[in-house]
């Protein structure tokens, strides 16, 4: 007991080799490359975290409102007179459709202000009428509102997606010159001034557009004055021969000058133009399109500025007012419409169009059927995934029908039955290998296999489900024999030592109770098929189908190819689909995981 260190009398410290200075700087310096570890690893969590919600909120935010949409209830004239009771197939269901769309809009008489009318109800709309009376033939013999889709911009407008609209108190009453036609605003206050400082802002930011430009220009006609002169010094001293080709060359150079200064001149006549409209910005002056767009809310009808001087403004009656003379202050607005009209597809008379339509009360938001039920479509307002889904079930259907049972089996002859040689142990590395080996392969390999020789049908689900259960093949094989090695060889050895032969001490021992494992292991490989989109592009699944598919012969897409084609339509409304289309993928992935959790819980068993 003598080597037992005492404490000294006192309450003094013993010295030793953990309590020198030394060591205690190593312990601290220890610690604190522990706490740095740990903060590393809580930061990389947090900025992981960081990237999820942003990528989720992208996502969500820009699908939302794809599941919604705008609706236009108008009083279809579903008579007799119009539709066949006979044959309701082959009425001319647009016709009907534009008939109560004049009665609804009867001031838009025009050829230009009827087509822009007829814009906002979606080119598909005929069709979903007529699909609505004959699934529903009571609706023949009336006249009732019944609902049909907006265009995909009038829709994406409603929705506030097109461009922000501020709407401007006034403080001045205001005098109207007419209802119709071209009409003169006045206002005793100073309603106006901020349209003239719109337009100041925009000639101040051309007239340094220009002036950049003419800079520009300049150094360009001093390169070639110079380039010029270099050339004549030359020609002067140059022998005959060479003298041709110098004298060729310095006449493409002038002419290049004179093509240069007459763009100079007219650059030079625009930036005197702009100045001077700058210098009389109180006198009148003409708004552009490049500008911000202005709508006066006066009387019950709305007219676009289109000209402003000192006092008052001229506009466009694009909703007849209601009538002439004194609006007293706060009782008229102007709305400002912040994308300027040469950038955006949805023009101001239509945006004056769509506005009277929701004034009246006859559009109204609901759930977006169509884009559940419907198949692919060029117009973004008719397309839908339903087609894609249904694609995507056959070709899983197909996928799974082949490589679970071969997967399954192949691992446990690998793992139960195989005797340990180097043939084994190739064909182990090999599977390995084949797990990591890039998805575009398998696709070459079917383009190859399965289409250019077996002649199968191309962009079929059948091919695209043989290609997938070739790329998930590996990963069950692995996933079930890593399942089926880690049951316990106790289990194998009591099941053989009461007299069962091999075959069953697996099949009635070792797989139930490997399932587990095994059923992850082929949902994880199925979640991975479900999102794979380059060896099915390979096999011509990126087709434009429009039906649905009945059966795994029939031409048809996947949901990845469908988000991965509405990807590259330049319309906004595809944009929206296709942040929609990338959620309802994330639901199914989301879904399968939680499955592959609830039937390892339902069958794990503890030993």
């Amino acid at each position: 007991m003598t080597s037992i260190a005492q404490q000294p009398a006192g309450g003094a410290v013993p010295v030793g080799i953990h309590t020198t200075d030394a060591a205690r700087k190593r312990l601290k310096a220890r610690y604190a490359t522990e706490t740095r570890f740990k903060a590393y690893g809580l930061g990389a969590i947090l900025l992981a975290a960081l990237f999820l919600v942003l990528l989720l909120t992208s996502i969500i935010s820009q699908g939302i409102p794809a599941f919604y949409y705008n609706y236009l209830s108008l009083p279809l004239n579903l008579t007799q007179e119009n539709v066949d009771p006979d044959n309701p197939g082959s009425a001319s269901y647009n016709s009907i459709i534009r008939e109560a769309l004049s009665e609804t809009v009867p001031f838009a008489t025009s050829r230009n202000d009827r087509r822009t009318l007829y814009g906002l109800v979606s080119s598909g709309a005929n069709i979903t009428l007529r699909d609505q009376v004959l699934e529903d033939p009571s609706l023949l013999g009336k006249t009732d509102s019944v609902q049909v889709p907006l265009s995909d911009f009038a829709d994406l407008y409603v929705k506030g997606l097109v461009t922000k609209i501020e709407t401007l108190k006034t403080s001045g009453a205001a005098t109207v010159s007419a209802t119709e036609g071209t009409i003169t605003v006045s206002s005793d206050s100073n309603d106006f001034d901020f349209i003239r400082a719109q337009l100041k802002t925009y000639l101040e930011a051309e007239l340094a557009k220009v002036q950049r430009d003419l800079s520009l220009r300049g150094s360009s006609e001093d390169s070639l004055n110079a380039r010029i002169d270099g050339l004549q010094n030359e020609i002067e001293t140059a022998d005959p021969l060479v003298r041709q080709r110098l004298e060729s060359e310095l006449s493409a150079t002038q002419d290049m000058m004179g093509r240069l200064q007459t763009a100079i001149g007219a650059i030079e006549t625009e930036l005197a133009g702009l100045q001077e409209r700058l210098d009389t910005l109180e006198q009148r002056q003409v708004l552009s399109r490049e500008l911000p767009s202005f709508l006066l809310n006066i009387n019950g009808g709305t007219a676009k500025v289109t000209a402003i001087d000192a006092t008052s403004v001229e506009a466009e009656v694009l909703v007849p007012l209601g009538a002439a003379g004194t609006v007293a202050a706060g009782e008229w607005t102007i709305d400002e419409v912040e994308t300027p009209e040469a950038l955006r597809k949805f023009n101001d008379t239509e945006i004056a169009y769509t506005d009277y339509l929701l004034d009246q009360g006859i559009i109204s938001t609901s759930v977006n059927s169509i884009f559940f039920t419907s198949g692919a479509s060029r117009e973004p307002e008719m397309a839908g995934i339903w087609g894609a889904v249904v694609g995507s079930f056959w070709t899983m259907l197909v996928t799974l029908a082949l490589s679970f049972p071969i997967g399954v089996a192949a691992a446990i002859y690998l793992e139960e039955f195989a005797p340990k040689n180097r043939w084994t142990h190739l064909i182990e590395v090999n599977i390995n290998n084949l797990a990591a080996v890039p998805s575009i392969v398998f696709g070459l390999l079917g383009l190859a296999m399965f289409l250019n020789v077996f002649g199968l049908p191309r962009s079929a689900p059948v091919v695209g489900g043989m290609v997938l259960a070739l790329m998930t093949l590996p990963t069950i094989i692995i996933a079930s024999r890593a399942a089926l090695k880690a049951v316990p060889p106790s289990i194998r050895e009591a099941a053989l030592g009461v007299g069962a032969s091999r075959l069953q001490a697996v099949f009635h021992h070792v797989l139930p109770l490997a399932l587990p494992g095994i059923f992850t292991g082929t949902i994880i490989g199925m979640a991975q098929a479900l999102g794979e989109t380059a060896p099915l592009l390979m096999i011509g699944m990126v087709a434009f189908i429009v039906d649905v598919p009945a059966s795994p012969v029939d031409p048809s897409t996947v949901l990845p190819v469908q988000i991965f084609m509405w990807a590259d339509f330049p319309e906004p409304a595809f944009q929206q689909k296709t942040s929609a289309a990338i959620m309802v993928l994330l639901g199914f992935l989301i879904s399968m995981n939680a499955i592959a959790i609830v039937l390892r819980k339902r069958f794990e068993r503890r030993w």
